[in-house]
């Protein structure tokens, strides 16, 4: 019985954030109130406030959700050798997980000011950082830096730049990854270059 409970705590918990993801998105993250979170819940301030004290408490248990499979991502690509094919498998791995979480990066893009100014943001950029210098060549030089930041900023981005445009999302995504193979390749190639 112990465990129906715990279930139930986890289900009102994920339905806390579900909902708050979708205030966020829709009325941005300084607009949304614990008071409006509550009220499309259904729920009173005070059954919010027994699993979440803050809206930021709430954006900190979104990004710990989605943090453990990226940073077993970030570890896969760590352990591997940095070769072009391995890096454009993490794009792959990487954009898996971009789907899995569209709503939540669809927030942060949107809401890059606010986040900014939060704990959370600082947790997502290094993540971030540690995801940029996984593709990166030893001592690379600026453009490709640039090239690698363009590449996964298509990625985070470009969902959402291309949300008017025809196709289905599975061709959108292809058509993002084939511009950041592109780009990736352009880099691994001007890495290799310097070190000749």
């Amino acid at each position: 019985m112990a465990s129906t409970g715990t279930q139930r705590r986890g289900d009102t918990r994920q339905r806390i954030q579900d909902v708050a993801l979708d205030l966020f998105v829709e009325r941005g993250y300084e607009k949304t109130s614990l008071r409006e979170i509550a009220e499309r819940l259904d729920v009173t301030k005070a059954a919010l406030y027994y699993h979440f004290k803050t809206k930021e408490d709430i954006l900190v248990g979104l990004f710990a959700d989605r943090a453990e499979p990226l940073d077993a991502l970030i570890a896969w690509g760590e352990a591997q050798p940095n070769a072009l094919e391995t890096k454009k498998e993490f794009l792959r791995r990487y954009v898996e997980q971009l789907k899995d979480s569209s709503r939540l990066f669809r927030f942060v893009q949107e809401n890059q000011a606010e986040l900014r100014d939060l704990r959370v943001g600082e947790t997502f950029r290094s993540r971030v950082e540690a995801t940029v210098g996984l593709l990166l060549t030893p001592d690379p030089s600026l453009a490709d830096r640039v090239r690698i930041t363009t590449a996964l900023l298509s990625l985070h981005a470009g969902m959402f730049a291309l949300k008017d445009v025809e196709g289905d999302d599975e061709e959108k995504y292809d058509a993002l990854l084939e511009v950041s193979f592109d780009l990736l390749a352009a880099a691994h190639e001007g890495g290799r270059g310097q070190g000749a």
